[in-house]
């Protein structure tokens, strides 16, 4: 056989690491929640999607590593300290966890259909546990508020990203309440009188302050809650 009828030999196969995958993963994701197909991530990365599958068995398994990655990234110090009041350590907690994952809008609406049951997240829930149970409730109600808090702060998130999920990095809050106010200002006050009184107040529905003020409140009942010994949510 002469030498250009031979096969020629397999160049050597694309050296990939998750690490990788999950860059491609998430950058594709800041364009939207659907936008990270393995197809799209493969062509990314410079692979054939049967790569991908090498390191992931499927999608699924790509969101859960993205979890756990930007779970990781959450300062633990900022709420770990028990000398520090237990209410300013769930703030620091549920401030910690809106910067980080705000930084990746496209990533937030996954993260909450994801099972967030990795090690990462276990340890964070294992973290928020023990500061409730530092705040004086019992194992059934530090379990039944964790739930409540951790819904609170990534049901926040959702809304706040709704609407600008595309745009990475979010513009600024300021900006974004403004683009809201003047779509509040459009709609006919003889029709929706009372929220043409409220404009200000739902345009600011995204900010910080009312992300804050939201989360004081339940922190209120919680506080009560512990104040009167209360047993369990389950038994009012």
């Amino acid at each position: 056989m002469s030498e250009s009828g031979r096969r020629r030999p397999r160049g050597p196969r694309r050296a990939l690491t998750e690490d990788e995958i999950l860059d491609a993963a998430l950058s594709l994701l800041d364009h939207g929640p659907d936008t990270a197909s393995v197809r799209a991530i493969a062509a990314r990365v410079g692979v054939a999607p049967n790569a991908i599958y090498t390191y992931f068995p499927d999608k699924a398994a790509v969101v859960d590593a993205l979890v756990e990655r930007l779970l990781g990234e959450v300062d633990h110090d900022v709420f770990a300290d028990r000398a520090q009041p237990w209410r300013e350590r769930v703030e620091a907690l549920a401030l910690e966890l809106r910067a980080k994952l705000s930084a990746h809008p496209g990533a937030v609406s996954l993260m909450v259909g994801s099972r967030m049951d990795g090690p990462i997240a276990q340890a964070l829930t294992e973290r928020l546990l023990q500061l409730l149970a530092d705040a004086g409730l019992d194992a059934t109600d530090a379990a039944q508020a964790s739930y409540l808090l951790f819904v609170y702060i990534f049901g926040s998130l959702v809304l706040e990203v709704a609407d600008v999920q595309h745009k990475v990095p979010l513009p600024a809050e300021s900006e974004r309440i403004a683009t809201r106010r003047l779509a509040f200002s459009a709609r006919p006050p003889e029709h929706f009188p009372h929220s043409a009184a409220a404009a200000a107040t739902m345009a600011g529905y995204i900010s910080t302050e009312q992300y804050l003020w939201g989360l004081r409140r339940i922190l209120d009942g919680l506080t009560t809650r512990v104040a009167t010994g209360r047993k369990s949510v389950g038994s009012d």
